[in-house]
């Protein structure tokens, strides 16, 4: 079968593609023949090596896919040949990847697709709609009536945080370029700031004078000192990016606030806690609330300029998919449904 792999830790020009045997699945895993898998900064992390975690050699790369069953074992019986399935973990306890033309899938990571719902924009929307997920709800402990801060909100987790929590009964607060205020207004947030603004940390605590409750930053740059002043009695900081960022931290003010800062990696999530974020996908995937903004989608020979492209900022908004074999007829929803930005 055709995939996508490295056979050592390194820069994005480790990446082959070439043939590497079917997979053999277990007695509690699926078969599934893969439609498309995506690119997301964790699949650079593992590559590269910034992110430690158990690879065998030669290890397929990618953690998304969407496809469809060709076989499930014994100790799968939710799943049936023809069914339309998704994952955002494969690769993980060093498993191969998703970017292959088959994967094995443990079951308790495997998920219907819901009817309906093209696949190619399924599977770009999973992966931040996850970490989105857990960030606001495992980690962030979010609340209905609460007040949730998004920095970077137009981006891909940045979008899915602001429809999570506004769905939720938050009141969302947004940072994002002046160009993208309507679209996150459209999400669901209440207030949206420009990013930019000299005066910005003045203008949320005009609107939240009782302070933030969940604090998130999905650009990385952790400015805790900032996050620590705009907290609320008891606010959340969750940390889900800037894998390099060493901020300062304002020890003193985050205690006297009963205040807390947890860190968060998607990787390290448990089965049962994707597969809680997995029903509130599908919830809102079913009712298309959950779409990528825009989709570049190219063959699985380009993973390596793939990752490239994400490692260099260039994607702005758009998901990278894969496609690793042309859409059946017996997609669930046209192809051309799935909004698209070729270049």
């Amino acid at each position: 079968m055709r995939a996508a792999f490295i056979e050592r830790l390194g820069p994005a020009e480790n990446i082959r593609c070439g043939e590497l045997p079917s997979p053999v699945a277990g007695p509690t895993d699926v078969l599934v023949d893969v439609l498309a898998t995506t690119v997301n900064p964790v699949d650079t992390f593992v590559r590269s090596g910034v992110f430690r975690t158990a690879l065998q050699y030669p290890a397929v790369i990618s953690r998304d896919l969407v496809g469809t069953v060709t076989a499930a074992g014994a100790g799968a019986p939710s799943f049936a040949e023809g069914d339309w399935v998704w994952t955002n973990s494969a690769g993980h306890g060093g498993r191969p990847g998703a970017a292959a033309e088959q994967v094995a899938v443990a079951a308790d990571r495997l998920y219907h697709l819901p009817e309906g719902v093209d696949p190619v924009a399924a599977v770009a929307a999973v992966h931040p709609a996850a970490t989105a997920y857990l960030a606001l709800f495992t980690h962030g402990r979010l609340r209905a009536g609460e007040t949730v801060l998004v920095a970077g909100a137009a981006g891909n987790v940045g979008s899915a945080l602001v429809r999570f929590a506004a769905d939720a009964g938050a009141r969302v607060i947004a940072t994002a370029s002046t160009g993208d205020a309507a679209y996150c207004r459209d999400l669901g947030a209440e207030t949206v700031f420009d990013y930019r603004d000299p005066e910005l940390t003045e203008r949320v605590r005009g609107t939240s004078p009782e302070g933030i409750d969940v604090h998130l930053d999905t650009s990385g740059s952790n400015d805790l000192a900032v996050a620590v002043e705009l907290l609320a009695h008891r606010g959340r900081i969750v940390l889900l990016a800037g894998a390099r960022s060493v901020p300062h931290l304002p020890a003193g003010p985050l205690y006297m606030k009963d205040g807390s800062i947890v860190g968060f990696v998607i990787s390290h999530a448990t089965a049962a806690e994707l597969s809680e974020a997995a029903r509130a996908i599908n919830r809102l995937l079913a009712n298309g609330r959950l779409l990528p903004r825009a989709v570049d989608a190219r063959p699985l020979s380009a993973a390596s300029e793939a990752h490239r492209r994400m490692e260099r900022g260039e994607l702005r908004g758009k998901r990278l998919v894969l496609e690793v074999r042309a859409a059946r007829s017996t997609s669930p929803a046209p192809a051309a449904t799935t909004p698209r930005a070729l270049s």
